[in-house]
Protein backbone atom coordinates (compact mmCIF):
# COMPACT_ATOMS: atom_id res chain seq x y z
CA UNK A 1 0.00 0.00 0.00
CA UNK A 2 1.53 3.31 -1.14
CA UNK A 3 1.80 6.03 1.73
CA UNK A 4 -0.58 9.28 0.79
CA UNK A 5 2.26 11.41 2.49
CA UNK A 6 5.02 10.13 0.22
CA UNK A 7 2.75 10.16 -2.74
CA UNK A 8 2.32 13.63 -2.08
CA UNK A 9 5.87 14.21 -1.72
CA UNK A 10 6.85 12.70 -4.69
CA UNK A 11 4.13 14.49 -6.44
CA UNK A 12 5.08 17.83 -5.40
CA UNK A 13 8.50 16.82 -6.80
CA UNK A 14 7.63 15.91 -10.09
CA UNK A 15 5.25 19.69 -10.27
CA UNK A 16 8.31 21.39 -9.26
CA UNK A 17 10.55 19.51 -11.64
CA UNK A 18 8.35 20.48 -14.48
CA UNK A 19 7.76 23.85 -13.41
CA UNK A 20 11.62 24.30 -13.45
CA UNK A 21 12.18 22.82 -16.76
CA UNK A 22 9.40 24.89 -18.36
CA UNK A 23 11.77 27.59 -19.03
CA UNK A 24 15.07 25.18 -19.11
CA UNK A 25 16.54 22.16 -20.55
CA UNK A 26 16.55 19.41 -17.90
CA UNK A 27 20.72 19.32 -17.61
CA UNK A 28 20.18 22.94 -16.58
CA UNK A 29 18.36 22.09 -13.43
CA UNK A 30 19.23 21.05 -10.20
CA UNK A 31 18.78 19.12 -7.41
CA UNK A 32 18.67 22.59 -5.06
CA UNK A 33 16.23 24.14 -7.42
CA UNK A 34 13.78 21.32 -7.29
CA UNK A 35 13.94 21.23 -3.82
CA UNK A 36 13.36 25.13 -3.26
CA UNK A 37 10.38 25.36 -5.53
CA UNK A 38 8.94 22.37 -4.14
CA UNK A 39 9.46 23.76 -0.55
CA UNK A 40 11.20 20.43 0.86
CA UNK A 41 14.45 19.78 1.75
CA UNK A 42 17.37 18.07 -0.13
CA UNK A 43 17.15 15.06 2.28
CA UNK A 44 13.82 14.59 1.39
CA UNK A 45 14.02 14.43 -1.90
CA UNK A 46 16.88 11.25 -1.64
CA UNK A 47 14.53 9.63 0.31
CA UNK A 48 12.28 9.08 -2.71
CA UNK A 49 14.70 9.09 -5.77
CA UNK A 50 18.02 8.53 -6.17
CA UNK A 51 18.85 11.53 -8.28
CA UNK A 52 17.53 13.96 -10.64
CA UNK A 53 17.26 11.36 -13.69
CA UNK A 54 15.02 9.00 -11.63
CA UNK A 55 12.76 12.19 -10.62
CA UNK A 56 12.60 13.05 -14.65
CA UNK A 57 11.24 9.56 -15.75
CA UNK A 58 8.60 9.49 -13.00
CA UNK A 59 7.28 12.78 -14.15
CA UNK A 60 7.54 12.02 -17.63
CA UNK A 61 6.14 8.63 -17.23
CA UNK A 62 2.82 10.22 -18.24
CA UNK A 63 4.06 10.32 -21.74
CA UNK A 64 4.62 6.77 -21.55
CA UNK A 65 0.99 6.32 -21.01
CA UNK A 66 -0.05 8.47 -23.33
CA UNK A 67 2.24 6.82 -26.02
CA UNK A 68 0.74 3.36 -25.33
CA UNK A 69 -3.02 4.62 -25.35
CA UNK A 70 -2.86 6.67 -28.19
CA UNK A 71 -1.53 3.45 -30.49
CA UNK A 72 -4.33 1.43 -28.80
CA UNK A 73 -7.17 4.18 -29.37
CA UNK A 74 -9.06 2.17 -32.13
CA UNK A 75 -11.71 -0.49 -32.47
CA UNK A 76 -12.06 -2.85 -35.32
CA UNK A 77 -9.70 -3.12 -38.73
CA UNK A 78 -7.38 -0.40 -38.52
CA UNK A 79 -7.31 2.44 -41.74
CA UNK A 80 -3.21 2.63 -42.98
CA UNK A 81 -4.66 5.67 -44.03
CA UNK A 82 -6.50 7.03 -41.05
CA UNK A 83 -4.22 6.84 -37.87
CA UNK A 84 -6.38 7.41 -34.69
CA UNK A 85 -6.70 11.16 -33.21
CA UNK A 86 -5.44 10.56 -30.32
CA UNK A 87 -1.70 9.11 -31.89
CA UNK A 88 -1.72 12.72 -33.94
CA UNK A 89 -2.74 14.90 -30.52
CA UNK A 90 0.02 12.82 -28.84
CA UNK A 91 2.43 14.02 -31.48
CA UNK A 92 1.39 17.68 -31.17
CA UNK A 93 1.87 17.46 -27.66
CA UNK A 94 4.97 16.39 -27.45
CA UNK A 95 5.97 19.46 -29.00
CA UNK A 96 5.16 21.45 -25.47
CA UNK A 97 8.13 19.91 -23.38
CA UNK A 98 10.28 18.07 -25.62
CA UNK A 99 13.14 19.56 -24.07
CA UNK A 100 12.38 17.99 -20.89
CA UNK A 101 12.07 14.37 -22.91
CA UNK A 102 15.03 14.67 -25.27
CA UNK A 103 18.09 13.51 -22.92
CA UNK A 104 15.67 10.69 -21.51
CA UNK A 105 14.49 9.67 -24.78
CA UNK A 106 17.90 9.46 -26.46
CA UNK A 107 18.05 8.83 -30.67
CA UNK A 108 17.33 5.50 -31.59
CA UNK A 109 14.95 5.30 -28.66
CA UNK A 110 17.66 4.35 -25.85
CA UNK A 111 17.52 6.46 -22.58
CA UNK A 112 15.19 5.77 -19.37
CA UNK A 113 12.44 7.08 -21.18
CA UNK A 114 13.15 4.76 -24.05
CA UNK A 115 13.29 1.80 -22.17
CA UNK A 116 9.84 2.53 -19.91
CA UNK A 117 8.49 3.21 -23.36
CA UNK A 118 9.64 -0.06 -25.04
CA UNK A 119 8.78 -1.89 -22.26
CA UNK A 120 5.25 -0.90 -21.45
CA UNK A 121 4.30 -1.01 -25.04
CA UNK A 122 5.90 -4.51 -26.09
CA UNK A 123 3.91 -5.75 -22.83
CA UNK A 124 0.30 -3.92 -23.63
CA UNK A 125 0.70 -4.98 -27.64
CA UNK A 126 1.55 -8.73 -26.80
CA UNK A 127 -1.33 -8.81 -24.40
CA UNK A 128 -3.46 -7.43 -27.41
CA UNK A 129 -2.21 -9.73 -29.96
CA UNK A 130 -2.53 -12.76 -27.70
CA UNK A 131 -6.33 -11.95 -26.84
CA UNK A 132 -7.27 -12.34 -30.90
CA UNK A 133 -4.75 -15.14 -31.31
CA UNK A 134 -2.62 -13.19 -33.76
CA UNK A 135 0.53 -15.13 -34.52
CA UNK A 136 3.89 -14.83 -32.91
CA UNK A 137 2.93 -12.36 -30.38
CA UNK A 138 6.72 -12.18 -29.00
CA UNK A 139 7.77 -11.08 -32.61
CA UNK A 140 5.54 -8.60 -33.08
CA UNK A 141 5.37 -6.85 -30.14
CA UNK A 142 9.38 -6.22 -29.89
CA UNK A 143 8.82 -5.27 -33.32
CA UNK A 144 6.02 -2.89 -32.58
CA UNK A 145 7.47 -1.17 -29.44
CA UNK A 146 11.55 -0.87 -30.36
CA UNK A 147 10.27 0.70 -33.97
CA UNK A 148 7.83 3.44 -32.24
CA UNK A 149 10.23 3.79 -29.65
CA UNK A 150 12.84 4.84 -32.54
CA UNK A 151 10.61 6.71 -34.61
CA UNK A 152 9.48 8.94 -31.97
CA UNK A 153 13.01 9.61 -30.28
CA UNK A 154 14.40 10.26 -33.68
CA UNK A 155 11.69 12.70 -34.86
CA UNK A 156 11.98 14.48 -31.52
CA UNK A 157 15.67 14.97 -32.39
CA UNK A 158 15.02 16.36 -35.41
CA UNK A 159 16.37 13.29 -37.18
CA UNK A 160 13.00 12.65 -39.26
CA UNK A 161 11.53 15.76 -40.62
CA UNK A 162 7.46 15.84 -39.93
CA UNK A 163 4.84 17.71 -38.50
CA UNK A 164 2.90 15.90 -35.98
CA UNK A 165 0.02 15.26 -38.09
CA UNK A 166 2.72 13.68 -40.81
CA UNK A 167 4.38 11.92 -38.27
CA UNK A 168 1.49 10.21 -36.70
CA UNK A 169 0.22 8.99 -40.27
CA UNK A 170 3.46 7.72 -41.27
CA UNK A 171 4.09 5.70 -37.71
CA UNK A 172 0.96 4.43 -37.91
CA UNK A 173 1.07 3.00 -41.51
CA UNK A 174 4.97 1.25 -40.53
CA UNK A 175 3.22 0.03 -37.32
CA UNK A 176 0.14 -1.89 -38.99
CA UNK A 177 2.57 -2.77 -41.57
CA UNK A 178 4.95 -4.44 -38.37
CA UNK A 179 1.25 -6.37 -37.43
CA UNK A 180 0.43 -7.74 -41.08
CA UNK A 181 3.75 -9.08 -41.69
CA UNK A 182 3.42 -12.36 -43.03
CA UNK A 183 4.89 -14.97 -40.70
CA UNK A 184 5.77 -18.44 -41.43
Amino acid sequence: MNDPRAERTRARLRAALLDECADRALDEVSVAAVVRRAGLGRATFYLHYADLQALAVDACAEVVREAVEALHAWRGVPDPGDPPPPLTDFFTGLSARAHLYRPLLREGGSGPLGDLLHTELRARSRRERELVGAPRPDLISTAVAATFAGLLADWLHGAIEADPAEMAGQAWRLLIALHRAPLS
